[in-house]
Parts: structure tokens; sequence; C-alpha cells
């Protein structure tokens, strides 16, 4: 019993196998042959009945019409003044016509649906060579998915020809690749400069153990100096680390939203920072209007203390830093102005890049890491919220900030 089961189930697998797979190209044709086979059919069976009808209809006549005077056959015929007629063919020659005319439409029949068998499998043949070259440029596209990886991502398809359904999915493919390849790049990037980030203030504290335990005569100041150094790097390589924390969460997106008001939060942030910007002599300006978002709280007001704190560090001396907050047609939106250097218009969008800086690639600032503005952009994006930087012609920057 058992070794039938198992026979079964190796004739199933083959018999499996030996099916044409049903690829699009098989069902473009057999749908195709199934048209025209639909199509011929009812077109042959309407022709049939209009030849069957014409024949019929075109009868060689029996009988004739015959004239008044013309003698009466036989009693069972109408009097004279009647309309009458005579035989004009026997009765075995209408037998004849008869036969013929059932003979020569069978014949028509016969003839039609081996025409009908013979051009629906020429259309299988024709619909299977259509096919193909309708999806020869698809079949391009799979082998080209196939072959692409991450480190070839710089390959496009290209599609020249008309603009059809299988062009506009190709531009697509390539837009996709498009963007895989920015991001695959920007990732690198990132993590090429996170890395030099993070070892920058673990070799700073390495050095300074190291200082620190090759003096030959150490003292309680020397030591305690080297300790507080080594504790300042490792506050900035936690400032660093949460930095990147918050990015990733606001690259990550938001789950539920809550609603606040931004004007309230503008205003906590601003209170938070009046020392700051009077150590720096920075004044700060502000006008707060009702300005109810919703989102996550505090990821937006990471956004505002970001926007605060790089108008802040960015500024000269004196200077001011502006924030209000507004609504715009239903909008929140979030204003944050300062003095400061020149800003090249050029180089706003890349200010919103991780650790990009003007004049440099990486930050190496003492008062931030090169990640706040792009903290701003990832946070503005998870709360759909649209973000736009405008130079001043006096110097400094312009950041506006519409919540959904």
């Amino acid at each position: 019993m058992a070794f039938l089961s198992a026979f079964t189930r190796l004739a199933g697998r083959l018999a499996r196998s030996h099916l044409p797979r049903r690829t699009v190209r098989l069902r473009l044709t057999l749908l195709y042959g199934g048209l025209f086979l639909v199509s011929g059919a009812t077109l042959l069976a309407i022709t049939y009945v209009l030849v069957r009808h014409a024949v019929m209809g075109q009868v060689v006549k029996s009988f004739i019409p015959a004239p008044d005077n013309a003698p009466i056959p036989s009693p069972g015929m109408p009097p004279p003044g009647k309309s009458r007629s005579v035989e004009l063919l026997p009765a075995q020659f209408q037998q004849v016509l008869k036969l013929q005319r059932a003979e020569a439409l069978d014949q028509l029949l016969i003839n039609s649906a081996l025409a009908l068998a013979l051009m629906s499998v020429i259309s299988v043949v024709l619909g299977w060579v259509v096919a193909g070259r309708i999806l020869r440029r698809l079949r391009t596209i799979i082998a080209t998915a196939r072959e692409i990886s991450a480190t070839d991502l710089h390959r496009r398809l290209a599609f020249d020809g008309p603009a059809d359904e299988i062009k506009a999915l190709g531009d697509t493919f390539d837009g996709l690749l498009a963007r895989l390849e920015a991001s695959f790049q920007a990732q690198r990037q990132f993590v090429a400069n996170a890395s030099h980030e993070l070892r920058t203030p673990l070799t700073r504290q390495r050095a300074l153990g190291q200082v620190a335990l090759s003096d030959p005569m150490p003292t309680v100041e020397s030591l305690r100096e080297a300790h507080e150094e080594i504790l300042a790097a490792g506050v900035q390589q936690e400032r660093l680390i949460e930095a990147l924390l918050t990015l990733s969460r606001g690259q990550a997106g938001i789950e539920a939203r809550h609603a606040f008001d931004l004007a309230r939060l503008g205003g906590d942030v601003v209170d938070d920072r009046r020392a700051e910007a009077r150590r720096r002599g920075v004044a700060i300006r502000q006008s707060f209007g009702a300005a109810p978002a919703a989102g996550h709280r505090p990821l937006a007001e990471r956004l505002v203390a970001n926007l605060v704190d790089n108008a802040l560090c960015h500024n000269t001396l004196p200077g001011w830093v502006e924030v209000e907050t507004r609504t715009v047609d239903g909008h929140a939106v979030l204003t944050i102005s300062n003095s400061g250097p020149l800003v090249p218009p050029d180089a706003v969008e890349r200010l919103f890049q991780p650790f990009q800086r003007l004049g440099t690639a990486r930050t190496g600032h003492p008062d931030g890491l090169g990640l706040g503005l792009s903290i701003v952009h990832a946070i503005a994006t998870a709360h759909d919220a649209a973000v736009t930087a405008t130079p001043r012609a006096e110097g400094g920057l312009t950041v506006t900030v519409t919540f959904p």
C-alpha cells in the first residue's frame, strides 16, 4: 500500500513537470487564439445562415402564372378570372435541386470548419510570436533585476520606442534604481561619517589616558584634569549617540499622533535657552500665535530645539534670533530666522545632510555635531511637514516648517 502511494505521488510529480508553465506569454497566446476562434465561429455561423437563406430564396419556381383562357387541367383548379398557375418542372427535378442545395450547404459548412481550424492554428502561432515580441522588454526588466546588486545600482534600462505601458514600467524601474542608488550612497556616506565622529572621542579618551599614565610623577591636579577631559569626551560621545538615535527615530516615522500646541512648545524651548543666548550675546525675539498641530510631541520639541540651537550657534556678535508660530490656512507654521554669516544659496540643501556644514564635510565644530538640521529634516518628514530654508541677504538663515 505504501509503495502504491509513493508511486502515485511520483507519477503526479512527473505529470506536473511535463505541463507547460502558465506564463504570461502562454496566457496571452491562448487568449488571442480563443478570441479568434470565437470570432471566426460567429462569423462563419452568420455567413452560413445568410447563404442558406439566399439559396432557399432563389428557388427555381416550379409554378408560373397561367392565362385566363387556358384549359383547366383538373376540377381542383380555380375557375376562369381567378389567379392560376401551371407546373413548370416535374417533381423529380425539384427533388434533385433540393438535394443539390443541401449538399452545397453541407460542403460550405465543412470547408468553413476546415478553414476555421487552419486559421485558428495560424492565429495561435502568430499570437505566440506577437506575445513574445511584446513581452521581450519585460523579460529584459526581469533579467536586469536579477543581475543588479548593491554594487552596480548605476545600471539603467533606458528603454526607447513608443511610450506604452512597458516603457512606463521601464522608466519607473530606472527611477527606482536611481532612488536606491542615492539611498545606498547616502547610507555609505553616513556610516563613514558616523564612524569618523564616533572614533574621534574614543581616540581622544585613549590619548588622554595614555598621557596620564605615562607621566612618571602624576599629581592630583594633573589626574583630575585628565579625567575631566576624558569625561568631556564621553559627554560628546553620548551627545552624538543620542543625536543618531533621534535621527533614526525620526526616519522611522510616527505610529500614533497626538495633538499639541506648537506655540507652547516653542515657548518652552526658548525659555530653556535664554541663558545660553545671553552668554553668546544673542537677543531672542519671539511671536507666538496659536498653532495647533498633531504628531509626536518629544520629536517635535527636538525639531524646534535643534532649529533654535542652530540659530544660536551660527550667529554673529551681537546677533539676534526670531522665533514665530502662527496658523496659515489651517496649517501650523514655525518660522525661525537669525542673523549670521552669509549662506550661499547652493549650499542650503547640503546643510540638511548628516555631518554637513559650510566649509567642511564633517563637523569638528565645538558647538555642534553636524546633525542638527538633518534631524530637523527627518522629524519633519515623519510628521509629513514641509521644511524650507532661505538665506537672508544680510546674512543668516530663515527656516520655515509647515505642519499638515
